[in-house]
């Protein structure tokens, strides 16, 4: 009898380790991190990636800095589909900002200008340093009669996305 208590007992401490050792369920783990685990998401892709890095950057900003107050929205939109990650939020946002802006477009707003250099920055895998020179006009007011074209830096980075293609990935102007 004694040796069925004893081997009942172990059998209860064998099954207990095994439980102990499956992981928790999702909720069980949400409940103790505040955190609910998810599977990644698929990878990102852009509607006109780039055969190159410096393409792509080039591509993106000239766009970026080439917009009238008819075309703003538009332009930002197409370059949130041919970018990824923060770059698409970023642009994604400004198209939203600048679709309904009445002081935009009441004052014929405009900006062009040119890439001037397009240079991977030191020690920093896929970062690129921009420097861009622009001009912004207006039709309807005299807010920037007699503004010179200014020099403009930004960080640019870019990531290959499947196929080899690069798009942009993130976008920070500097000045």
């Amino acid at each position: 009898m004694t040796f069925l208590c004893a081997l009942a007992c172990a059998g209860c401490g064998h099954s207990a380790r095994h439980a102990a050792r499956r992981a928790p369920s999702a909720v069980a783990q949400a409940d103790a991190t505040h955190e609910y685990p998810s599977k990644p998401p698929p990878p990102e892709s852009a509607s006109n990636a780039a055969p190159t890095a410096t393409q792509a950057i080039r591509s993106f900003v000239t766009a970026y800095i080439n917009w009238n107050a008819r075309t703003v929205a538009g332009t930002m939109r197409v370059l949130a589909a041919d970018s990824i990650g923060q770059a698409r939020a970023a642009m994604t946002l400004a198209a939203a900002e600048t679709a309904d802006d009445y002081e935009l477009r009441r004052g014929g707003i405009a900006n062009s200008g040119v890439v001037e250099a397009v240079a991977p920055l030191s020690g920093h895998r896929d970062q690129y340093v921009v420097v861009t020179r622009e001009s912004t006009t207006a039709t309807n007011t005299t807010a920037y009669q007699g503004l010179r074209p200014a020099w403009h830096v930004a960080l640019a980075i870019v990531q290959q996305l499947a196929g080899g293609r690069w798009a942009l990935s993130s976008w920070q102007p500097e000045s």
